[in-house]
């Protein structure tokens, strides 16, 4: 079979010669051979691994996604972030880390929009407030009216 792996900056992985698939949506994991049906799912936030006909096996962390197997000879999986690596407990390390990094540009981002949105409505409300009456200074006269 053939796996596809994309984001949507970048193919992640295509690989050719694979004889197993182990992914995860979210009825739980399951597994895909060679001639499986046509299917289509959504991927839960998981680990994707896979064996080559070597028994060499290879993993990726996805962010979610869509897999779709199509003439039983091909897996596509779409995601929106994808870490790849033959070891899990090295992927654990590296997912932390690239998810703490997205987490904070994320936060950054967020941050950064708020602010604008505060700054229009500030804009806003000056150029749609009407202008205030200017009212004398009352005079203190020493006599009570």
């Amino acid at each position: 079979m053939r796996l596809l792996i994309t984001t949507p900056l970048a193919v992640v992985a295509d690989i050719a010669g694979v004889v197993h698939v182990r992914a995860e949506d979210e009825t739980g994991a399951f597994g895909i051979l060679e001639h499986h049906d046509e299917f289509l799912t959504a991927l839960a936030v998981s680990v994707v691994s896979w064996r080559l006909e070597s028994g060499r096996e290879s993993h990726c962390a996805v962010r979610g996604g869509v897999l779709s197997v199509s003439g039983g000879n091909q897996v596509a999986i779409a995601t929106r972030q994808a870490v790849l690596s033959d070891d899990l407990e090295q992927l654990a390390d590296k997912v932390v880390a690239e998810l703490k990094r997205t987490a904070d540009q994320e936060e950054a981002a967020w941050t950064h929009s708020a602010r604008m949105r505060l700054r229009v409505l500030r804009e806003l409300s000056r150029s749609t407030a009407p202008p205030q009456a200017v009212t004398p200074p009352h005079r203190l006269s020493g006599r009570e009216s």
